[in-house]
């Protein structure tokens, strides 16, 4: 009697988990199809900031003879500057460098002739309507060397609910003729995921050393910016 009971207990859950497990299945079975599509949108906008690295490089016998005429150099930059409209907050300094020159000859060591001095100074300005202004005046203030110039956006949200939605919108259309060629019909978005890929660097604008009695100030355009923003959409098959 008792070995009878035990085969029982046993025997109950067994039967209760057959009769559930024809149930679960189908039900898995319905669930719906879905489909994941990427997207891309882009939003053009006008840079509203531009930004320009200059300075002043000197070369002179001693430490003391390259950094003072370099000062001088780089302080009458940095006045014409502020005299063309550039604020203190506009302008910072961006590197300092002194390195010997040196005379190699085979068998001697290196021997010293000189020291060259470098000082450059960025300018970061939102009136784009001067940038061309402020080039020339750097120039004009003895500037010999230039690492570019480059447009910005200032704000990187500009643009952005544009380019998502054109991203959403490119997502579907294609989800959509997939949808159409697989003989089933679109349903809601499920997930959305999104990753903008990175904005394109500005572009650099080469500068060439204007001849100061013969140019007004340093041409320059601003053009446009192209952001790209892209997306992934799961979308229900039904």
């Amino acid at each position: 009697m008792k070995r009878f009971l035990a085969v029982a207990a046993v025997l109950i859950p067994l039967s209760a988990f057959a009769q559930m497990a024809p149930m679960d299945r189908p039900m898995m079975m319905q669930r719906p199809g879905t489909i994941t599509v990427s997207g891309q949108g882009k939003a053009t906008l006008v840079p509203d900031r531009y930004t320009f690295t200059v300075g002043v490089q000197t070369i002179a016998p001693t430490v003391d003879d390259a950094v003072r005429e370099n000062n001088q150099r780089v302080a009458n930059v940095i006045a014409a500057l502020k005299k063309s409209g550039a604020t203190e907050q506009e302008i910072r300094t961006s590197n300092f460098s002194i390195y010997p020159q040196q005379v190699y000859e085979q068998g001697q060591a290196p021997r010293i002739t000189g020291y060259q001095v470098s000082n450059s100074v960025t300018v970061t300005r939102d009136k784009i309507a001067d940038a061309g202004k402020l080039l020339q005046a750097a120039v004009n203030a003895g500037v010999n060397v230039s690492s570019g110039f480059q447009f910005q956006v200032s704000d990187p949200s500009r643009g952005r609910d544009q380019g998502l939605r054109a991203a959403f919108e490119d997502a579907r259309a294609k989800a959509t003729v997939l949808a159409q060629a697989a003989g089933r019909t679109l349903g809601r978005a499920l997930t959305i995921s999104e990753g903008s890929a990175p904005a394109p660097p500005p572009r650099p604008y080469a500068m060439a050393m204007a001849a100061k009695a013969d140019t007004a100030e340093v041409p320059v355009e601003a053009g446009t910016q192209e952001n790209v923003y892209n997306i992934s959409v799961v979308f229900e098959l039904q």
